[in-house]
């Protein structure tokens, strides 16, 4: 009897230690994004398909946790999968952020795959953020890349951060033929001030700048600031390409939005102008013409007008609907076309 209150005391103390270890340790989370969409064209919706269609907004799965080794030290790990077996694209998973970091008092670097700091700079201003109206429709450099170091510096005076991304050229090496081509220098550079998510500190501020990633040459200011139940925010961004065979593309884009907070809906409405044609809207519309690339683009002139609404039913549920309209055009191989679209969308998000 003895052995037995004995025995089942040390399995009682082990399954608590081991509950404390595991709520300490790994923890598992995701997201399923669905939603139904109408739209003339197709250029923006995630499968680029026109009519009505489910689009998959970036459903994903994730672990993620960190290690105490000392005071001084701890471990950080991520790793991050697209999940894309609602539709039939026959691609189970997508690559994602997942790094192995460490910590310390002097900042944090991470060491894999990631958003680069010049991504991550637009903080929480993208109202409509991975959808067919997400800022990368017009905006260059929203890149999530491979084979990277990614440093940000502790809060310098509880305000300012100071972050960069370094890709290890090594890494992209390419070859024309038997010749061996040098990727060279691939880093982003960014500075922030105050909090993306409006709470510590009820504005954002951010500076950043992008050399050679994703082939792109780019520098963007951001703002957003919280006034009550008002969220109002800018965005510039002047681009090009680094390629010489692309000289053509090259310019400005911009967006201003605002948001309106009542409870648990938020109303919201963005616009946008683009004339640099360095965005995901223009290389998928060259990309579906026939005879033409991107080297035979001019006059870009492209906006982008977004309503709509979020309602949250629960701290892990989301319903949201929106409409977005894509006007203006551009010299395709001297001829001008058109690159209108009307895009209707109702979806639901849940996060666990």
């Amino acid at each position: 009897m003895k052995k037995t209150v004995l025995s089942a005391t040390i399995i009682s103390a082990l399954a608590a230690t081991s509950f404390t270890a595991l709520a300490d340790g790994p923890n598992f989370y995701g997201r399923a994004d669905l939603a139904f969409t109408n739209s003339d064209n197709g250029i923006a919706t995630q499968n680029q398909k026109d009519g009505t269609v489910i689009e998959n907004n970036f459903s994903w799965l994730g672990v993620k946790g960190t290690e105490k080794i000392n005071d001084g030290l701890e471990v950080i790990y991520q790793m991050e999968f697209g999940v894309s077996n609602f539709d039939n694209s026959n691609n189970t998973f997508a690559a994602r952020n997942t790094f192995l970091g460490l910590k310390t008092a002097a900042g944090t670097a991470l060491v894999g795959r990631n958003d680069t700091v010049f991504k991550a700079s637009e903080g929480g201003f993208d109202l409509f953020g991975n959808t067919n109206s997400d800022i990368d429709l017009l905006a260059a450099g929203q890149s999530r890349s491979a084979d990277g170091i990614s440093y940000y510096s502790p809060k310098i005076a509880d305000l300012i951060t100071l972050n960069a991304t370094y890709l290890v050229e090594d890494n992209y090496v390419k070859y024309d033929g038997t010749e061996r081509v040098d990727a060279g220098n691939m880093y982003a550079l960014s500075a922030t001030i105050g909090d993306k998510a409006l709470k510590a500190q009820n504005y954002y501020v951010s500076a950043a700048y992008n050399d050679s990633i994703d082939d792109v040459k780019a520098y963007r200011g951001v703002a957003q600031v919280k006034l009550g139940n008002v969220i109002v925010g800018g965005f510039y961004q002047n681009s090009e390409h680094v390629d010489s065979k692309y000289t053509n593309l090259e310019g400005d884009t911009y967006f201003v939005n605002a948001a309106y907070v009542m409870g648990d809906l938020k109303l919201k409405a963005m616009y946008g102008n683009d004339n640099s044609g360095l965005g995901k809207y223009v290389s998928r519309y060259v990309g579906n013409a026939d005879g033409a690339g991107m080297e035979t683009v001019s006059n870009v002139d492209l906006q982008q007008f977004s309503v709509g609404a979020d309602y949250r039913i629960s701290k892990s549920t989301l319903f949201y609907g929106h409409y977005t309209k894509y006007d203006g055009d551009l010299m395709l191989g001297g001829s001008k076309q058109d690159l209108g679209d009307d895009i209707f969308t109702v979806g639901m998000r849940f996060d666990f």
